[in-house]
């Protein structure tokens, strides 16, 4: 797959609430995951690390209210995308999180990925 087709894939999958076969199906063994610094799990590296990250992030969720990602914006081998999400979170109660997503894809897998958000008051 090419970059673009690795992106709408990527969304198809979020779309359909799938983001855990989006991992499994796109992701690289060797991915590496990256968040804001100071966030819990602000870096991941490999599948096994990028997968706990991810279950992990979604055993913090109480109730997932609404969610929604735009459609991708492609520039050779790197595409974001914006993403918003209503969740009510264990620990934390309810939030609104709008964040931006970057991904690297090679040789037709997504290598790396970042997300750009605001961190919630400490």
């Amino acid at each position: 797959m090419n970059t673009q087709e690795v992106a709408t894939r990527l969304v198809e999958l979020c779309r359909k609430g799938e983001n855990m076969q989006a991992i499994n199906e796109l992701y690289d063994q060797n991915i590496v995951s990256k968040e804001m610094p100071g966030s819990p799990n602000e870096y991941a590296s490999g599948i096994d690390a990028v997968l706990k990250k991810s279950q992990d992030w979604y055993a913090s969720v109480e109730e997932f209210h609404s969610g929604e990602i735009s459609d991708p914006v492609v520039a050779e081998n790197h595409f974001s995308c914006a993403m918003k999400m209503d969740c009510t979170f264990k620990e934390q109660g309810r939030m609104q999180i709008e964040e931006v997503c970057v991904y690297q894809v090679n040789n037709g897998k997504i290598t790396e990925e970042q997300f750009f958000y605001s961190m919630p008051p400490q």
